[in-house]
């Protein structure tokens, strides 16, 4: 356990653990592995330990150009596999991810799949990074303030660093906290939403913050924000190529 955390087993790709290695290295990590191995023996913790790292396996560092911010991983059996609001095939798709389809379909007219498995989205270059990368089965935030919030902090960076502009999808109070991480050390005025539109000089990434999708705020402020569409239209601007976003049924 601690060799997959602190990056020396395959788990975490060689690409991350180069822009990572300086977290890698910080004592947290230990007090870290220690906990989820002790949760691990004491029930069940999703998702498997194979699959914690899924995001960053699945979208390597140079490719990643939209990140898609979730919070906490699904807690029900046979859910969670490692990307943020995906779910494995054949798992019906939880109410935050239905709100996602159903705003997909709104904003780009996209079918809505039979599956919640977003995997297609990053093999295309989205990071489905969630804050908190394990939970205890049945109990939601169990693995909150552990030190999950500490490495993912240190991703979010690592993507900031990137030259060409990002996609920071920040659905939520908590997600949209995260914009402090990102780097504006070169400014490129890219098109800011959460600022009506007007240019941003402070950033060289696109931010697209909203509400979250979860039936408690999708009415207030998620449906209708069409996010995927201003994605596309912020790559497309930044020369790189849009992500298709409709997923293939199973």
């Amino acid at each position: 356990m601690l060799a997959m955390l602190s990056g020396t087993a395959p788990a975490i790709p060689e690409d991350w653990r180069r822009a990572l290695s300086e977290e890698l290295r910080q004592p947290y990590f230990a007090r870290l592995a220690g906990f989820v191995a002790s949760e691990r023996r004491l029930g069940t913790v999703y998702p498997p330990e194979e699959e914690m790292f899924s995001a960053l396996r699945l979208s390597p560092l140079a490719r990643v150009k939209v990140l898609i911010l979730g919070q906490d991983p699904y807690h029900g059996a046979g859910q969670a596999h490692g990307l943020a609001f995906s779910v494995r095939p054949g798992i019906r798709p939880p109410p935050s991810l239905k709100n996602i389809f159903r705003e997909l379909k709104d904003d780009l007219g996209c079918r809505i799949p039979n599956n919640g498995d977003l995997a297609p989205w990053a093999a295309q270059g989205v990071l489905l990074l969630n804050a908190v990368l394990t939970v205890r089965e049945g109990r939601p935030n169990s693995h909150k303030d552990k030190g999950w919030e500490r490495f993912t902090d240190a991703v979010i960076r690592a993507v900031a660093e990137k030259e060409r502009p990002v996609v920071f999808m920040l659905w939520g109070a908590y997600a949209r906290k995260k914009a402090r991480l990102l780097d504006p050390r070169r400014p490129r005025g890219p098109i800011c939403p959460e600022d009506g539109g007007k240019r941003n000089s402070a950033r060289r990434h696109v931010i697209l913050g909203c509400a979250h999708p979860s039936p408690l705020s999708a009415f207030n402020g998620f449906f209708g924000s069409r996010p995927f569409s201003a994605a596309n239209a912020a790559l497309l601007k930044a020369g790189e190529r849009p992500i298709d976003w409709q997923l293939p049924d199973i």
